[in-house]
């Protein structure tokens, strides 16, 4: 059982003294680049989504 509050008071002293914590304004760029890079990889997501469906409607006509 003492393992376990070691484990504990080991791990927060590590989060409290030794890790290096974003300041607010590195946070707000971090998440605002998260959500940009996010829209992005959706619209191409739906920019194939999009072609690809046309593409097969136009192949199964053309085919039928």
């Amino acid at each position: 059982m003492s393992k376990i509050g070691t484990y504990f008071k080991d791990s927060y002293n590590e989060l409290v003294h030794k890790v290096s914590w974003p300041s607010w304004s590195e946070l707000q760029n971090s998440a605002i680049i998260v959500m940009v890079a996010s829209v992005i990889f959706a619209l191409v997501i739906f920019a194939m989504d999009f072609t690809f469906r046309n593409l097969m409607e136009f192949l199964y006509k053309a085919l039928y």
